[in-house]
């Protein structure tokens, strides 16, 4: 380790110290802040960068409000990690793009989309039928990451059928695209791009559906590495989606199932 970040030898000696009058805790490295800038700790400090740069894995709760730089931050120095995140952060435009080039993805995520943390320096602010003392309940949230994990190689099973129920997928006003309320209705025979829920990505295996876009519901998107201007860029028959994630079939089910029982064999 450096020696700028290495631990000072009187907190170490304090701490082989056993007599309980003057037990002190250790400081594994001192923390200063930059000339001027008051930001001891803070993620952007050179401190915290050099200590990241030691780093093998990232795993932390970042600030909401700056999860763009600190996203952005991890990727510019080729870090491991698993975060959490508002769902919504996957539809930032700074986020997005390293979603739809694979670099970064979605983990288990929370059940109910709810995260429960233990804090007992805060009061307790569960639900009742979570009530659990120091317990802190937080919604919307979910994991991103870039380690691979089972789910991410899941396939999707796709029943719904397009040619069955063309009424069901009714074209974007603007985009050549049908749209696709569900993830369990995006239908198996169907091969151009469908416009699905922003939830799709908890389910998406990259290796069945390549990602080509995202549509906004307040007119802006993202396709094809350029946003999309217009505000029928979700507008259906005149009337506007939630935010949409432009999805293109790339692999059959019995292509995947073929190519997982050859690798067992």
């Amino acid at each position: 380790m450096r020696a700028e970040l290495e631990s000072d030898p009187k907190d170490l000696q304090a701490t082989q110290n056993k007599s309980t009058k003057s037990y002190k805790e250790p400081s594994l490295f001192p923390l200063d802040e930059d000339k001027g800038l008051n930001n001891a700790g803070d993620f952007r400090s050179k401190d915290c960068i050099e200590l990241l740069k030691l780093a093998d894995i990232v795993v932390t709760n970042p600030p909401f409000s700056l999860f763009r730089e600190y996203v952005a931050q991890l990727v510019e120095y080729k870090k491991k990690f698993l975060i959490v995140a508002h769902q919504n952060c996957i539809t930032y435009k700074e986020v997005f793009p390293l979603i739809k080039d694979k670099k970064i993805w979605l983990g288990y995520g929370f059940k109910g989309g709810a995260g429960h943390f233990i804090n007992y320096h805060y009061e307790d602010y569960a639900t009742a039928s979570d009530h659990k003392e120091g317990m802190i309940r937080v919604s919307g949230v979910t994991w991103v990451t870039n380690l691979t994990h089972k789910k991410r190689t899941e396939i999707l099973e796709t029943i719904a059928s397009y040619k069955k129920n063309p009424e069901q997928y009714p074209k974007y006003d603007n985009y050549d695209a049908i749209n696709v309320d569900k993830t369990i209705e995006i239908p198996l025979d169907f091969d151009g791009v469908m416009g699905v829920p922003i939830t799709f990505l908890d389910k998406h295996n990259p290796k069945q559906f390549e990602i080509v876009g995202m549509g906004e519901d307040n007119g802006r998107g993202y396709s094809g590495g350029v946003w999309l201007g217009g505000s029928a860029s979700c507008l259906v028959n005149g009337k506007a989606k939630f935010k949409r994630i432009f999805i293109r079939k790339i692999a059959e089910v019995d292509e995947l199932r073929k190519q997982e029982q050859e690798k067992m064999q």
